[in-house]
C-alpha cells in the first residue's frame, strides 16, 4: 500500500512539473513580424543582422509610418504585427494613444536620451535627426539662404521650394510649429508657402533628388537624406542648411519603437527593440552606406562632417506631444490645399 502510495505522488509531482515547466519555459518563437517605417533599402541590412545573430526570422511589411499606424488601428487586437518601427515620433503617440503598445522596461527607456522618448514607456527612440533646408549650391551661396521658416514666404522664393506634405516628419515639424507658435501663425505661413507656388513630391528622397537636378533651389526635408542620395550619385550640387538656433525649421526629431500589444512574443520583440540599441546597429545607423543618422546610444560616433547634434539648436518642444499636435498639422494642411 505504501509502495502505492509513492507511486502515486511521485506521478502526481511529476505531472505537476511538466505542468509548471510547460508555464515557465522560455518563450520560444522562429518568427517575428515587424511594421517598418523606415524604408527598407536603408534598414535591411539591420534586420538581416538581426535574423543571423538571433536565429529568428524577419517578416517586414514595409510602408509609410502613417500608413502603417492607421492599419494599426484599424486591427487593433488583431494586427499580426509585433513591433512597430516608424520613422518619426508622431505615428507611434497616436497608436500608443489607442493603447496598442505595450510599456517597455525602464532599462530600454533609459537607453536613449529622455528627449527622444516618452513618459508612458510606450516607445522609445532608435535615432534622431534634424529637419533642415537642402539646397543647390550652383543656384545659391549659402548667405543667401533664409535664417529662418519665415523667410521662406517671401516672394523671391516663388517657385523654388520643394516640400513634402505627405511625408510624416514634414507633418511632425509642422506639428510642432503649431504648438509653438500658434495655429493662426502657421496658417499664415502655410498660405505664404502656397503662394510661392511650391512643388511637391512624395517624400525626402524625392525632394533632395529635386532639388539637386535643379528643378527647385531649397527643400524642406530631415538631415540625412542628403547623404543617402550622395551614396547613391556622389558629387551632386547639395548641401543641408541649418536655420538659426531655436526655430522650428531645425526641429530635432527622433525615429522609435514600440512593442504591439497584442503580441504574444514579447520575448522576441523586446529583443529586437534591445538589438535596435546595440552598439553595431547604432554604427550601422550611423555611419552605414549612406548613412548619417544621430545614435541615441553614448559612445556611438556620428558620421564624419556631420553637424554634432549638441550643435543643433533646434525649439525646446516634447516629441511626446505629437500625438495631439500631428492632427492639428494634417487639418491645417488640408485646409490651405497644401494637402489633399
Amino acid at each position: 500500500m505504501r509502495k502505492l502510495t509513492v507511486a502515486a505522488l511521485a506521478a502526481v509531482i511529476t505531472a505537476l512539473t511538466v505542468v509548471a515547466g510547460a508555464a515557465t519555459a522560455p518563450e520560444q518563437t522562429t518568427s517575428l513580424t515587424i511594421y517598418s517605417g523606415r524604408d527598407r533599402v536603408l534598414v535591411e541590412p539591420v534586420l538581416d543582422r538581426f535574423e543571423q545573430e538571433t536565429g529568428i526570422d524577419v517578416n517586414v511589411r514595409y510602408a509609410s509610418s502613417t500608413a502603417l499606424a492607421t492599419a494599426l488601428v484599424e486591427e487593433g487586437r488583431n494586427s499580426p504585427a509585433d513591433v512597430f518601427w516608424s520613422t518619426e515620433p508622431g505615428t507611434l503617440g497616436l497608436v500608443a494613444a489607442r493603447g496598442l503598445l505595450k510599456p517597455l522596461p525602464q532599462a530600454t527607456m533609459n537607453k536613449a536620451p529622455a528627449r527622444f522618448s516618452t513618459r508612458s514607456k510606450r516607445w522609445v527612440g532608435t535615432s534622431a535627426r534634424s529637419r533642415v533646408l537642402v539646397y543647390n549650391t550652383q543656384l545659391l551661396e549659402q548667405s543667401q539662404l533664409p535664417r529662418t521658416i519665415w523667410g521662406l514666404t517671401n516672394s523671391r522664393w516663388k517657385g523654388k521650394i520643394g516640400i513634402a506634405p505627405t511625408n510624416g516628419s514634414f507633418q511632425a515639424f509642422l506639428g510642432a510649429a503649431i504648438h509653438l507658435h500658434g495655429e493662426a501663425r502657421m496658417r499664415t505661413w502655410l498660405r505664404g508657402i502656397r503662394n510661392n507656388e511650391p512643388r511637391t513630391y512624395p517624400n525626402n528622397t524625392t525632394t533632395v533628388q529635386a532639388v539637386a537636378r535643379g528643378d527647385v533651389a531649397v527643400g524642406l526635408v530631415n538631415h540625412y537624406y542628403l547623404y543617402n542620395v550622395l551614396a547613391d550619385t556622389p558629387g551632386l550640387p547639395i548641401r543641408n542648411h541649418w536655420f538659426q538656433s531655436g526655430d522650428p525649421g531645425s526641429l530635432v526629431l527622433a525615429a522609435g519603437v514600440g512593442i504591439v500589444s497584442s503580441t504574444k512574443k514579447h520575448a522576441a520583440a523586446q529583443r529586437f527593440v534591445e538589438f535596435l540599441h546595440s552598439k553595431w546597429a547604432q554604427r550601422f545607423i550611423a555611419r552605414g552606406p549612406g548613412a548619417a543618422e544621430y545614435p541615441v546610444v553614448r559612445g556611438v560616433p556620428i558620421r564624419p562632417g556631420l553637424r554634432p547634434l549638441a550643435q543643433v539648436k533646434g525649439p525646446k518642444y516634447s516629441l511626446g506631444r505629437l500625438s495631439v499636435d500631428l492632427p492639428k498639422a494634417v487639418r491645417l494642411l488640408l485646409e490651405v490645399g497644401l494637402l489633399k
